[in-house]
């Protein structure tokens, strides 16, 4: 007997035999979500030993000429036709001429190949077209993302018949037909695989022609363009309880085109998500038939929908909300930086103000971390891959991070922000904030189950080839192959166990990093620490739950959380190096990495305390946490990153890009002219305040010139235009409620006058 053969039979064998009760098996739709995606950089943070070469050696994002073109040309005129306060109080929908416009120049068509009459577009363009006119208009925004993500074109791309492909793709490109897809139903939200919408295999007429095809039933709700596609993409179960199409029943979640004009689809009814008047609503269908080549990808792929999803949203969940939240993220701490600096209290700007500046330091590096993650992203989704543990956490982490940045935008604009009206520029978004976290996937059930539930098994370099062995019914097969990988995995753990251990006392000073790292030698150190410190963790608590750490969601989330930090991380560092390793955006890097890295060791510590296997928790933290205190930003980071957004300055320039330049944006507009005239009379106004000296007493004692005088008057007067908010007469809001003309006349109509009563009053008459 090979001492293999002996390690096999008397140590794996046990350890084999615990490991078929343990370690948790997949259902049929995990592992079709597993198999859906692919892993990328996720894995090298999973490996506990990330090889940062091969981060590096990621193209920067390019867009092309073409590309570009479009966001400067079409993008822009877009964004000048609409206007979402009369949109969201008055008028319920885009205007006609936004929807022409948007048929005639492509915006539905952005993914689908210039063969079919389409864009032909990059994820990266398709990100920035999104990002920008989010910035503009939240209702144009989600109209153009939402034929550009998870829906029909996206399926038939990557699933459809030639034919399919053929007749649908041309007239998805140029508008002739809308889509909508409904996936969500009443019974089920996020448990998609548990709806309850059939599609039942049966015979009847389709253009006079008796054919074997689906009478479907359905109720969706919550489906974004129902209202007025022409085109349904439907997922259903689907069943064969007549056998006609051979001895299967209940043949699983499949996905069709259903066309609205047929009898007994029910469109047109809306709902309203969070006072945002984007086409939203139900849709409902009765006995609908359709023939089984109406099935994308046609009959063969019945049955096969919960893959083809989970395809498709590897893509569409990278790209779409990301995009609207880096928009907002965006949106928040230029009008932060910018209102910070013309406001002033007490003699001077509320950007010098430290509660304020803690605000603008968040907003300033969450903006570029965020679109440096949203950047490589798109890198990495235009390389052909499938990134669907990364599209998780830029979903959850992006419109979490949204949430957040709007709530600290609205804190530095206190009272701006809370009076309604077309000069708002942040109220739109903070209300809509509830609808980017619940859709796609909500951010609970991603957070808890899907980035690290997914991600542990996808990314780690043996378990899935563990589960895969149990799994296997020959059991002398079985033991082979989990002999191999499970003794690859104890090397693994081992080396990654010494690893953690090194860094966590050295405080990752010896830990890797590239060697012309330069000035951020320490963050790729310590990001390599943290790396081997969550790796090995993660290997501990499937060693000591095993099936059960899929029960053990907060724990699941909070290591989830780890594994977004480091990626977010590694993505703002590789942007710092792409755009030229500028010393000015140090600070916003620095930010992002000091804050990241709080949160982790917040997160790995927690996850030690609850950890049911108190053995394990004492051990970990001795070997990753030792004498570990949680620190983040310092304040005098944080008022660098403040005074970065709050003063004209190249990092300034470069983190905007000029994405809000030129904006007619309601309020936006009158705030760039009050930031400039204030900024540029920045001089004048120090010099006044050294002579100790009033306006009027410079000028009347000559100490200022008439030129000066008017550009401080001019100055003045743009900044009263950005303090002052929208009001209403009776008439004005009458044309949003139109009853308000009765309840002010209720309300001016004279009281009747009582005639005096003799006598004591009642005590009803003292009372009142």
């Amino acid at each position: 007997m090979t001492l293999r053969e002996f390690r096999r039979d008397h140590i794996t064998k046990p350890i084999h035999r615990w490991a078929q009760g343990a370690l948790p098996s997949l259902s049929e739709t995990e592992a079709e979500a597993l198999n859906a995606g692919e892993v990328w950089w996720e894995a090298e943070l999973f490996s506990g030993n990330p090889d940062w070469q091969k981060l590096r050696k990621v193209a920067a994002p390019r867009l092309t000429e073409k590309e570009q073109a479009f966001l400067d040309g079409p993008a822009r005129e877009l964004c000048g036709m609409t206007d979402d306060w009369p949109i969201n109080n008055l008028t319920a929908d885009l205007p006609e001429e936004a929807w022409r416009y948007m048929r005639d120049k492509g915006f539905f068509g952005m993914i689908i190949p210039e063969e079919f009459g389409g864009l032909g577009f990059s994820a990266l363009a398709h990100s920035e077209v999104v990002r920008f006119i989010s910035t503009r208009s939240l209702v144009a925004a989600v109209t153009v993302m939402v034929p550009n993500s998870l829906g029909p074109g996206e399926l038939i791309l990557q699933f459809g018949t030639e034919d399919q492909k053929q007749h649908w793709l041309p007239r998805l490109a140029d508008g002739r037909e809308l889509p909508a897809f409904g996936l969500t139903s009443e019974e089920a939200g996020s448990d998609a695989a548990a709806m309850i919408d059939t599609g039942v295999v049966c015979k009847g007429n389709w253009n006079g022609n008796d054919v074997i095809g689906l009478r479907l039933n359905w109720s969706k709700r919550y489906i974004t363009l129902s209202s007025v596609c022409t085109v349904l993409g439907l997922a259903f179960r689907m069943k064969d309880p007549d056998g006609l199409l051979g001895n299967v029943e209940n043949l699983g979640i499949t996905c069709a085109l259903v066309p609205t004009d047929l009898k007994g689809v029910e469109v047109g009814r809306r709902h309203i998500p969070a006072g945002q008047m984007f086409q939203n609503g139900p849709t409902t269908g009765k006995d609908v038939f359709i023939p089984l080549d109406h099935i994308i990808g046609g009959p063969d792929y019945a049955g096969r929908g919960w893959m083809m999803l989970m395809s498709a949203l590897a893509a569409g969940r990278g790209i779409s909300l990301p995009s609207l939240s880096a928009a907002a993220v965006a949106l928040a701490a230029y009008t932060s930086g910018s209102y910070a600096r013309i406001r002033e209290q007490f003699g001077i700007p509320i950007a010098k103000f430290g509660g304020v500046q803690e605000g603008l330091g968040r907003l300033a590096s969450g903006t570029y971390a965020l679109d440096a993650a949203r950047q490589l992203t798109c890198v990495g989704l235009d390389e052909g891959r499938a990134l669907a543990v990364i599209s998780g956490i830029m979903k959850s982490n992006a419109t979490y991070r949204m949430r957040d940045a709007l709530g600290d935008a609205m804190d530095i604009h206190s009272g701006k922000a809370v009076i309604d009206g077309p000069a708002n520029y942040l109220s739109p978004l903070y209300r809509a904030v509830p609808i980017g976290i619940t859709v796609e996937g909500a951010n609970i059930l991603t957070r808890s189950l899907i980035i690290f539930g997914q991600g542990s098994i996808r990314a780690h370099p043996h378990i899935l080839d563990e589960m895969q062995a149990l799994e296997n019914d020959d059991q002398d097969q079985s033991l082979q192959q989990f002999d191999r990988h499970f003794w690859a995995h104890v090397g693994h753990t081992t080396r990654t166990l010494f690893r953690a251990l090194g860094r966590a006392w050295t405080h990752g000073l010896f830990a890797p990093a590239p060697s012309d790292a330069g000035e951020v030698v320490r963050i790729y150190r310590k990001m390599s620490r943290w790396s081997a410190a969550f790796a090995l963790i993660s290997d501990f608590a499937f060693l000591t739950m095993g099936g059960g750490l899929k029960r053990r969601e907060m724990i699941s989330a909070r290591l989830g959380d780890v594994l977004s930090e480091l990626y977010i991380l590694s993505a703002t560092v590789k942007r710092w190096e792409n755009e030229g390793r500028h010393r000015e955006d140090l600070p916003l890097v620095r930010f992002a990495a000091d804050r990241a890295f709080d949160k982790i060791g917040r997160s790995l510590d927690e996850v030690l305390a609850n950890m049911p296997a108190r053995w394990a928790g004492w051990f970990l933290r001795a070997v990753t946490l030792p004498k570990w205190a949680s620190r983040g930003p310092s304040d005098r980071l944080t008022a660098d990153c403040a005074d970065l957004i709050s003063e004209p300055n190249a990092s300034r320039a470069r983190l905007f890009d000029g994405l809000f330049e030129h904006c007619t944006r309601g309020g936006i507009e009158a705030l760039n002219t009050a930031f400039i005239a204030v900024t540029d009379a920045a001089p004048l106004a120090k010099r006044l305040r050294d002579a100790d000296l009033t306006q009027q007493e410079a000028f009347a004692a000559g100490k200022i010139s008439e030129a000066e005088n008017r550009q401080l008057d001019e100055m003045a007067k743009a900044v009263q235009t950005v303090i002052a908010v929208d009001a209403f007469s009776p008439k004005e809001l009458s044309r949003y409620f139109p009853d308000i003309k009765h309840v002010q006349g209720a309300a001016k109509k004279p009281a009747a006058k009582r005639k005096p009563r003799a006598g004591k009053p009642t005590s009803k008459e003292a009372a009142e």
